[in-house]
């Protein structure tokens, strides 16, 4: 049998709207009015999350993190657990405060997160874990490619589990879908399912 259908998308967590789901229920929602700041610092209190490093961190890693904890909460995961992350935008939002702190004094602090890949490191560093991860940067969604990647490292027996996925952020506009997947679970691991998840709340 393909080890590819032994695959399954254990957990999941959309992030878009003022709003947090997790296996497509609402757990936590705002008012539409709320600027992503705000939303960041309510839900980390909301969710309870105790991670002080956390406000710190730019936006991108803000949004890492806290998918990343609820969707991990309660889960077996283990150190070999990879990360498979996309989007379009790369580091944008944090590149422009970058550019603009040049005007002045440049600032250490906003400059340490101008490459996409920080919030993989951040996200490794919260859950203790010691695993293969990856960046991409494609134009829009691409399912194909997370879950070939994906893949490629359970069926190599690189990694255990993996939690893979789109992380996107421009202009204070996000829309971030993360799964974790392993071969515990109901929803098989593919194209159309990953699809799926990522279409809901965002048609």
């Amino acid at each position: 049998m393909d080890k590819a259908r032994n695959q399954f998308i254990t957990n999941s967590i959309r992030i878009k709207n003022e709003e947090i789901f997790l296996k497509r229920e609402s757990i936590l929602s705002f008012d539409s009015k709320i600027d992503l700041s705000q939303f960041l610092k309510d839900s980390y209190k909301k969710l309870a999350l105790r991670y002080p490093k956390y406000h710190k961190m730019d936006s991108l890693c803000k949004l890492g993190i806290l998918g990343s904890s609820v969707l991990l909460r309660s889960q077996h995961f283990n150190a070999d657990t990879a990360l498979v992350f996309s989007n379009a935008s790369s580091s944008h939002d944090v590149d422009m405060k970058h550019v603009k702190s040049m005007e002045s004094i440049v600032s250490p602090a906003v400059f340490v997160y101008t490459l996409p890949n920080i919030v993989l490191g951040e996200i490794s560093i919260k859950h203790k874990l010691q695993s293969e991860n990856v960046f991409f940067i494609e134009d829009k969604f691409n399912a194909d490619l997370l879950v070939d990647y994906s893949e490629t490292l359970l069926n190599s027996g690189k990694a255990s589990s993996v939690v893979c996925g789109w992380i996107e952020l421009k202009n204070d506009q996000y829309d971030v879908l993360l799964c974790l997947v392993s071969n515990n679970g109901e929803i098989p691991f593919t194209k159309e399912n990953l699809e799926e998840l990522y279409r809901f709340e965002n048609e």
